[in-house]
């Protein structure tokens, strides 16, 4: 997925909220957008997921499927959550959405009116309607505002599944709840642009400085996977990304003749 000098404002002769943005998602990806208060997150996020398009420029190669989580879910629906969560799954061709409403203990909430909902339950039924038809770009804003303490330490390790299985995510999020997650990149919009960030290297410590206790060293073991042979490249460049050792094959196994 490419962004391709997109530049946006909300109407003729007002000033760009986001000018000339360039950048390149690819598989596996797990974005943390940063920015003060009005930089234009939020924008940039419904232009990723395809709710606005760009006033010049384009965004190439969107995944077919999106899930998107704003920061406040419109609640002013006629619905309960069941009833709103059933209709969507059927809107999205028979989605799944009970195994992620049990992930994220909403039990008590199925039967309530979306109108009752906190603002914390209420985003949660954000969530699992962007989920539940297991998206290849998953848009979430501010996707911890509001949560219980279970579900924020639930929802880092749906990202890093989300991204494992191939699926791009993005999140908005002044909280740094993701900032554990091996591999994350990390965004900015200053001023109308977009920025990113690369980890600092790091300093060497100087001459007078005590030596550093060195941590025990961790055992390591060797495992074998099988996987397409196109799929390889992606694959070592993501393990690597990681932090993991890897090792091309000298002689790639051929496909397995049908028995």
């Amino acid at each position: 997925m490419r962004l391709l000098q997109v530049s946006f404002r909300y109407r003729r002769r007002q000033p760009f909220v986001l000018e000339e943005a360039d950048a390149q998602l690819a598989p596996g990806d797990a974005i943390e957008l940063t920015g003060a208060n009005g930089a234009g997150k939020s924008t940039l996020l419904r232009l990723l997921a395809g709710l606005a398009r760009p006033t010049r420029g384009h965004i190439a190669d969107r995944p077919g499927v999106v899930g998107f989580a704003p920061d406040r879910f419109p609640t002013a629906q006629p619905f309960t959550v069941t009833s709103y969560l059933t209709h969507m799954a059927s809107v999205r061709g028979g989605a799944r959405w009970r195994p992620w409403a049990e992930r994220l203990n909403m039990g008590h909430l199925l039967g309530l009116p979306l109108g009752e909902l906190s603002k914390g339950s209420a985003h949660k039924v954000g969530l699992v309607q962007a989920l539940m038809a297991d998206p290849g770009l998953l848009i979430l804003d501010e996707p911890f505002a509001g949560l219980d303490a279970d579900t924020r330490e639930t929802l880092p390790a749906i990202v890093t599944e989300v991204a494992g299985r191939g699926g791009i995510v993005v999140a908005s999020d002044h909280q740094g709840g993701l900032r554990g997650l091996p591999g994350l990149r990390s965004w900015s919009l200053v001023d109308g642009h977009l920025k990113e960030s690369t980890p600092a290297a790091s300093t060497p410590p100087a001459a007078s400085a005590p030596p550093a206790t060195r941590a025990p060293e961790r055992p390591l073991t060797t495992v074998a996977v099988t996987l397409p042979a196109d799929e390889l490249p992606l694959f070592l460049t993501r393990m690597r990304d990681q932090g993991y050792r890897t090792s091309e094959p000298d002689h790639p196994h051929p496909p397995e003749e049908p028995g």
